[in-house]
């Protein structure tokens, strides 16, 4: 679903002299990412900006995950969307498919070297490094409050729904760590088909107390209205959902699960540079430094560590803190078994 349409003042006023009322004229680029509070935070930092210093037109759409919508995308014809931003497997899913302009590092203001490890890729430039966490809401907890996904699969202590993003990814990581498995031991015990069982077996026993989510703002409505007690969510969703609305939501280190996500370009965008320029304008460190103002994710780029302030940096899975306590997305795992688990979880799931 479009969702806001960007354009520079002379861009606007030519449209409506034009009289382009009923549909939008095309737009210099089309940029899809993840909707929320999340997006209104890119529009006010990167697209708006960088429409307005270019004088052109951003339109935005929502991207809710998966290879199958990017394919659809390239295999199409003309792409609908230009930049995209991804998760690592997808990254490397559309990589080896084609699906994405290979990045030209000459035609960015930052070389590789600029970037922290992982984010500076063949496909992709990295915007952003984020983890799920499990969240609550603190007005709504009376007593102890959860500490680990233990807690989360107590219903005893802690009645209600619980929310999860659909799909296995993730969600066999925290019945693990739910059944006792180390952090550091999830990926390897993953990797045999007795650490699979394991993880749905773990699974069945909230199966009928799981409220599935999908898009990233679903968590936060549901911890707002009560429908779910607690759930996993994007730690900035919930930083951001604070300052923004007002709530009390928190979020649980331990056990959370890191990742970056990336800008991407489209095979078939008409204008490749221009979709380069807008990735370096967004990779600017100081430009990075200021997202965590509005939501809690960490930078990618290594200089924009210095500007980001110390009221900011304890809310990032960047922190030091953050990072002992948690587990970084194993990418090669989830590329080499994500289309045999989630067959696996969508029989699960119906049955």
């Amino acid at each position: 679903m479009r969702k806001a349409v960007t354009t520079s003042a002379l861009a606007a006023t030519t449209a409506l002299a034009a009289g382009a009322l009923a549909t939008p004229a095309l737009a210099d680029l089309t940029i899809a990412s993840w909707g929320g509070s999340y997006q209104d935070a890119q529009r006010t930092l990167y697209f708006e900006p960088f429409a307005e210093e270019r004088g052109i037109s951003i339109i935005e759409d929502d991207f809710v995950g998966g290879i199958g919508g990017l394919r659809a995308q390239v295999t199409g014809g003309a792409p609908n969307w230009n930049i995209v931003q991804v998760e690592s497997e997808e990254l490397i899913l559309g990589c080896e498919e084609g699906l994405f302009v290979l990045i030209d590092y000459d035609m960015l203001e930052y070389d590789e070297d600029d970037f922290i490890e992982g984010a500076a890729t063949e496909c992709g430039v990295g915007n952003i490094v984020w983890s799920k966490v499990l969240g609550y809401d603190a007005d709504r907890i009376e007593g102890d409050t959860p500490e680990s996904w233990a807690d989360f699969w107590d219903l005893e202590t802690w009645p209600g729904q619980r929310g999860l993003r659909r799909g296995a990814q993730y969600n066999l990581e925290f019945a693990l760590m739910a059944d006792g498995v180390p952090a550091d031991e999830v990926y390897d015990l993953l990797r045999t088909e007795e650490g699979v069982d394991r993880a749905f077996e773990k699974l069945d026993e909230i199966r009928d107390d799981v409220t599935w989510w999908e898009a990233g703002a679903q968590p936060l409505q549901m911890l707002a209205s009560g429908e779910v007690a607690l759930t996993s969510v994007y730690n900035g969703r919930l930083t951001g959902s604070n300052r923004a609305e007002g709530t009390n939501f928190a979020g649980v280190w331990p056990g959370s699960i890191y990742a970056i996500d990336s800008w991407v370009i489209l095979e078939g965008t008409p204008d490749v540079e221009l979709a380069h320029d807008f990735i370096s304008f967004a990779s600017h460190p100081e430009r990075q430094a200021q997202l965590p103002e509005y939501i809690a994710y960490g930078a990618t780029h290594a200089g924009a560590d210095e500007y980001i302030s110390d009221e900011d940096a304890p809310h990032l899975p960047t922190t030091p803190e953050n990072l002992e306590v948690a587990i970084e997305f194993d990418t090669e795992f989830w590329v080499e078994n994500i289309e045999a688990l989630n067959e696996r979880f969508d029989r699960w799931a119906a049955r």
